[in-house]
């Protein structure tokens, strides 16, 4: 009789320790299974190396523009060769050509203003920064004068190539004195929104072509004589 209990209570001990192993590998593979779900979703929203890389040359577009005018300037021209995007392709006398604020000057810098005086390949073929008038500059300028600055090919090339600077000029570096590509010092001063090209305003700097740097300005600036 005590022989049968013994063997019963043995039994009874084995099944219960058996039973709490059981338990204990349910639990193990339980949180198992939740850490590997863990890790699944971490990699799931993990991003990934190229798609933060094209986020940030994203964000970086258009960084160096600086001006007032630069946001609506962007908004009204998204697309296409005269959009920032598309005139940082072209060499810069192409690229103002398909810019819509920059039509006067295009005309004045192709021969279309005076046959005798055309930029194109000079502007097309080395690194500059241009200041450019807009349309709107050159409509600040008396009829008369500017009909007298069309006939007149030395003193339109004079005014023309003093709006332009040999080399690349980023909007951190453009303070200061800069010697034209006419001959005579350019005085450049403020910083930012607030950059003064001469007496002229920025409307919308930092612009890049494929060869130069564009600083589109508010009135057209006359060199010294």
């Amino acid at each position: 009789m005590k022989t049968l209990l013994r063997t019963r209570t043995t039994t009874i001990l084995a099944a219960g320790a058996i039973g709490l192993m059981a338990l204990s590998g349910c639990s193990d593979m339980g949180s198992d299974s939740e850490s590997g779900d863990t890790e699944t979703k971490s990699s799931d929203t993990a991003e990934s190396p190229a798609a933060s890389e094209e986020s940030g040359d994203d964000a970086m577009a258009g960084g160096d523009l600086v001006g007032p005018d630069c946001a609506a300037y962007a908004e009204a021209n998204p697309k296409g060769g005269g959009s920032v995007e598309g005139m940082a392709q072209d060499p810069v006398a192409t690229a103002a050509s398909n810019n819509p604020m920059l039509k006067t000057l295009t005309k004045a810098v192709s021969g279309k203003l005076n046959p005798d005086v055309d930029l194109v390949d000079t502007l097309n073929g080395d690194e500059f920064t241009v200041i450019a008038p807009t349309d709107d500059a050159f409509g600040d300028v008396p009829k008369d004068d500017l009909d007298a600055l069309a006939k007149d090919s030395d003193m339109l090339t004079k005014v023309l190539t003093y709006h332009v600077i040999p080399g690349k000029l980023s909007p951190d570096e453009i303070a200061g004195e800069h010697e034209t590509v006419e001959g005579s010092k350019v005085t450049i001063s403020g910083e930012g929104d607030d950059l003064k090209f001469d007496d002229a305003g920025l409307v919308c700097g930092g612009v890049a072509t494929s060869n130069a740097t564009v600083y589109m300005v508010d009135s057209v600036m006359m060199p010294s004589k």
